[in-house]
């Protein structure tokens, strides 16, 4: 195949994107497929003439463009196939809020949450109670993620994430573990993958567990009881088909020391290198990483057909 492999972009994400590319083209050009790499940043107009040319697109996107459905929507009226899902379900996953508010309305478990999409008054106080998350409404990677404990760093946090033009979700603190869930459609089917515990090295799991190599923090598969693994699987299918998800997608959950498990957000376009979440729990499948790769770009030609 002839494969436009789209990565880079403009979000703070970038370089992570990139360093995913480099391992996916690698897989690809080993297997024999014939890859253009192309780096979001040269332009959308270059992005619709290459597209033309190829036979299906893999994106390497994190941020936006890429998991907001704009790239995603132009390949569309280009005819060009690529894996993942398209712009609807990419739009409302990457809106951490909105997603919440399907995931209430559905019946998933997520954790209460404040949306503040401008800074609120210099007196304004949550409703929910100390230590809190705070993060961007569309962020990923554990990028600008605060844990604050005090309105004085509460205050700081808001503005600091207003200042780079961010919306803002603030959510409590969930006592229990983290876990991470993949879903794979091939064949006709749609499943979930086996699950990873993840162990932070730190307070949380945070930009520096995820992307260096101290982080070793992720088990797959997640040494938990059955019925557990099993619940946890559910909830990552229930998470995808609420969103209206296809491809594959990652969800990431919190399970609660009271037994309950908590959806935390959806990934649409998730890290994808050998060491990634994803390829990893495919790994015990018995999916290599470029077969990982194949699949999810035949599936994309097949919907496109």
């Amino acid at each position: 195949m002839k494969i436009l492999l789209v990565a880079g972009g403009w979000s703070p994400e970038r370089e992570i994107s990139l360093i995913g590319a480099r391992a996916i083209q690698k897989a690809l050009t080993e297997r024999g497929h014939s890859v253009t790499r192309y780096d979001l940043s040269d332009g959308l107009s270059s992005l619709l003439d290459l597209a033309a040319n190829h036979d299906a697109a893999f994106l390497n996107l994190h941020g936006a463009p890429g998991e907001d459905g704009l790239v995603q929507a132009l390949l569309d009226r280009a005819g060009c196939p690529y894996q993942g899902s398209g712009p609807a379900g990419s739009f409302l996953a990457l809106h951490k809020s909105a997603a919440k508010a399907l995931f209430r309305k559905a019946g998933i478990g997520t954790p209460d949450w404040i949306y503040l999409p401008t800074p609120p008054p210099e007196d304004w106080q949550p409703h929910l109670p100390y230590p809190l998350f705070v993060k961007s409404d569309t962020g990923g990677s554990s990028l600008h993620l605060y844990r604050v404990q005090n309105q004085a760093e509460l205050r700081q946090a808001l503005d600091s994430l207003f200042a780079l033009g961010q919306e803002v979700l603030i959510e409590p603190l969930i006592r229990g573990r983290e876990a991470t869930c993949g879903v794979l459609e091939r064949g006709g089917k749609t499943e979930a993958l086996p699950p990873v515990l993840i162990v932070p090295q730190h307070e949380f799991f945070d930009y520096h567990d995820k992307y260096t190599d101290a982080g070793e923090c992720e088990i797959c598969p997640a040494p938990l009881p059955e019925e557990m693994l099993n619940s946890i699987r559910e909830t990552a299918l229930q998470a995808h088909a609420c969103l209206g998800l296809a491809g594959y997608s990652r969800t990431d959950l919190i399970l609660t020391d009271d037994g309950r498990i908590q959806v935390l957000e959806v990934n649409t376009l998730p890290g994808m290198t050998p060491a990634s979440l994803v390829p990893r729990e495919a790994s015990v499948l018995g999916m290599e990483f470029g077969e990982l790769l194949e699949i999810l770009l035949k599936e994309a030609i097949a919907r496109r057909k």
